[in-house]
């Protein structure tokens, strides 16, 4: 490796095109009292690797690459999951959810469309047999009512030769 120093910390902003906002955070213990205090410098670093806010990146000391921008990211050490990402992620399961239930619902639409066809059929075939038994009996009928006719004069002309 070369000499150039390398600091470690943590990307506040990446709202600018390729540069970073990152916060390098240093504990030291005061000389008098011994307590430990927490530091924290913010470096504006050149961004060719695409980070996100809340990595934690390694940054390198560069050739002035504008007014403000000394240090270039070298590496991510860390990537951090926010908890936006996980909310987009559980608004796209739910979105996921609705689309199935839809085409469940829409299934269920057609299923019953075809099962409604099938009885309508099944209904017309034995509404046929049935008026072909209806035609039967009724031709049975009539035989029927010609015999009791044929039975009935008969009997009035026994009753008149009786007479």
């Amino acid at each position: 490796m070369n000499k150039r120093r390398r600091l470690t910390g943590t990307i506040r902003s990446n709202k600018m095109d390729k540069t970073v906002i990152v916060d390098v955070v240093r504990t030291v213990q005061h000389p008098l009292y011994h307590k430990v205090v927490r530091s924290v410098k913010s470096y504006k670093a050149h961004d060719e690797i695409g980070c996100n806010v809340g990595d934690r990146v390694v940054i390198v000391e560069s050739k002035p690459i504008s007014k403000t921008v000394n240090w270039v990211v070298e590496k991510i050490v860390m990537v951090e999951i926010r908890q936006e990402s996980i909310e987009a992620v559980e608004e796209a399961i739910l979105k996921a959810e609705e689309l199935q239930a839809e085409e469940e619902a829409a299934a269920l639409e057609e299923a019953e469309e075809i099962l409604a066809e099938e009885v309508v059929e099944l209904l017309s075939e034995e509404l046929e047999e049935v008026e072909e038994v209806v035609e039967m009996l009724s031709e049975e009928l009539e035989e029927v009512e010609e015999l009791l006719e044929e039975a009935a004069e008969i009997v009035e002309e026994d009753e008149a030769g009786a007479a």
